[in-house]
């Protein structure tokens, strides 16, 4: 089913939370009051109120549009019965596309969640844990299947993650190389670093980069 048109309200909806995630990564959430969003929107900041409620009401919108994004994203590889290293280098490539089709949000999902209220951030916790899981499940995985090594699936999960999220810092859209080309090379190299000799042997081929 196609998405429903955007009512008025629910575009400049968008419009504040798009201002305010371009914002927020360059300033800070703490460092961006709500003149200079309603300034980026050529608007009165007691205008900006008969929109949203507060600040933290806009914050929680971007993370949690981008932990949906995430969530999706992820979504054919937990129901896949492909193998250990298929389902992981596909992973990769999904959290790259996401981090990369929408570097502001992206940015404020990693980065700025942290200044949402108890019950909000508790949820948005529950949410990037969920994810780290599904990291971590596929490593495991391939530990038991024999094709990856005997490694704390929890670390190796937080160190692919950490590696991947900092993508969100350098890249760039007219960069020299691709999303694609990006979590591909993050992929092998992460993959050299987990597969037994007999997971080198039987699994994905390996891609090659320019």
């Amino acid at each position: 089913m196609a998405p429903l048109p955007l009512t008025p309200v629910d575009s400049r909806r968008r419009q504040i939370e798009e201002v305010a995630s371009a914002l927020f990564r360059e300033r800070g959430y703490a460092g961006t009051g709500m003149r200079e969003i309603a300034r980026g929107l050529q608007l009165r900041g007691a205008s900006l109120y008969a929109h949203i409620g507060s600040k933290e009401d806009v914050l929680f919108a971007i993370v949690e549009r981008a932990a949906d994004r995430f969530q999706d994203a992820l979504a054919p590889y937990l129901r896949s019965a492909a193998p250990a290293e298929e389902r992981l280098r596909g992973m990769i490539r999904a959290h790259v596309r996401v981090l990369t089709d929408d570097l502001e949000d992206a940015a404020v999902f990693l980065h700025e969640w942290r200044f949402l209220g108890p019950e909000r951030r508790a949820r948005i916790l529950e949410r990037r844990d969920n994810h780290e899981l599904a990291f971590r499940n596929a490593i495991a995985d391939g530990v038991e299947a024999g094709d990856f090594r005997l490694v704390d699936e929890r670390l190796a999960a937080r160190s692919l993650l950490s590696a991947l999220n900092g993508i969100a810092s350098w890249w760039r859209p007219d960069g020299p190389l691709s999303p694609d080309q990006i979590a591909e090379a993050y992929a092998d190299l992460h993959l050299a670093g987990l597969l037994t000799e007999a997971g080198a042997t039987t699994g994905s081929p390996r891609r090659t980069h320019p």
